[in-house]
């Protein structure tokens, strides 16, 4: 019986050493690829990388991790004009993902991520000056933001005669997908001071779209919503490559 008990005693304690020594090894992955995204994205600041499933060591021997998931708070993406534009709370769900030996690159069978564009970064895409939309009559978008059941809220500020109007005009749009840009368009249009505007000069304002390109991974667009923070974002992708960009 003793000898048992003493059998039993090492199968705990090697078991203790086996899961320490995985968590300690997955840690030092975790830390070693978020740097490596860092650098390869050009981030503003480190990602959070979480290596699931366990044991991660018979994970590591086979050269694949099954589900990666990787967070980045800031995400300034290319909007095809040399600016930027910053997406939030980036979430990225990677499978089937096989890391270099130096942690410098990563390949993914698959790829599903949300993220956020707060208003006050998608205001960046409409019209900054006020625009004649009839006689005596000029308009500006001067805010965006929820208008419910998906619907994005259009806010602008109208004179008339060089008059502001004493309340702003609001206008709820749709939001789709299309390629690599977001679009905003009314749904309908308002009479402004009584009077039926052309629709094209009030759409030239009303309706716009953004430009997003070189997402992590070249994970492409797939959803847009309008949000209470912003527009939700959906993005998924195949045979995703993070690697250093040339």
């Amino acid at each position: 019986m003793r000898a048992v008990r003493i059998l039993v005693v090492l199968v705990v304690i090697l078991g203790g050493l086996f899961v320490l020594a995985d968590r300690l090894a997955v840690n030092w992955a975790e830390d070693k690829a978020a740097d490596q995204i860092r650098t390869t994205e050009n981030l503003p600041g480190t990602p959070d990388v979480s290596i699931n499933g366990f044991p991660f060591l018979t994970q590591l021997a086979g050269d694949e991790f099954h589900d990666v998931e990787v967070g980045i708070a800031d995400y300034p993406a290319d909007t095809g004009d040399g600016k930027k534009l910053n997406i939030s709370d980036l979430k990225a769900h990677l499978k089937g993902v096989r890391f270099s030996d130096d942690y410098s690159t990563a390949t993914a069978h698959s790829a599903t991520g949300t993220a956020l564009i707060t208003y006050d970064e998608l205001l960046k895409a409409t019209r900054s000056e006020p625009t004649e939309v009839g006689p005596g009559i000029n308009a500006k978008v001067t805010g965006l933001g929820d208008g419910g059941d998906g619907k994005i809220k259009v806010t602008l500020d109208v004179t008339v005669l060089g008059i502001d109007l004493p309340q702003p005009v609001q206008v709820l749009g749709s939001l789709k997908v299309k390629d690599d840009h977001v679009d905003v368009t009314a749904d309908g249009l308002p009479d402004i001071a009584g009077r039926e505007l052309a629709e094209q000069r009030l759409r030239a304002i009303t309706d716009f779209d953004q430009t997003i390109k070189e997402l992590p991974g070249g994970v492409k667009l797939d959803t847009v919503r309008a949000a209470k923070d912003g527009v939700a974002v959906t993005v998924k992708g195949t045979d995703v490559r993070l690697e250093p960009q040339a």
